[in-house]
């Protein structure tokens, strides 16, 4: 799946939910989403804390999350994430690591 479409069905379900209004109990702001896209990534985390493997349905579930916090920020601060990605890799093959 392209990521425009993930995207976009991101955006449709957050609109539906109402939580872009100013009144949301459940507001959508930059702060917000940064807290929430490391709670989830703590989430991440968390199935590996006793071992090496984690369920693999669980993980998706919480992969999926943090991606759809991470789709949010980057649309209310206009980045686009593909292009993001790959001035990053660019920027990485010239680097070296010791």
């Amino acid at each position: 799946m392209e990521l425009r479409a993930l995207e976009q069905a991101m955006e449709d379900f957050v609109t539906s939910k109402g939580w872009y209004r100013p009144d949301s109990p459940r507001p959508q702001t930059p702060r917000n989403l940064a807290i929430s896209l490391v709670l989830e990534a703590a989430e991440v985390l968390e199935l590996f804390q006793w071992g090496e493997t984690a369920d693999r349905e669980a993980l998706s579930d919480e992969l999926a999350d943090v991606m759809l916090y991470l789709l949010q920020l980057a649309r209310l601060h206009g980045i686009d994430l593909g292009q993001a990605v790959m001035a990053k890799l660019a920027r990485n093959a010239q680097r070296e690591w010791p």
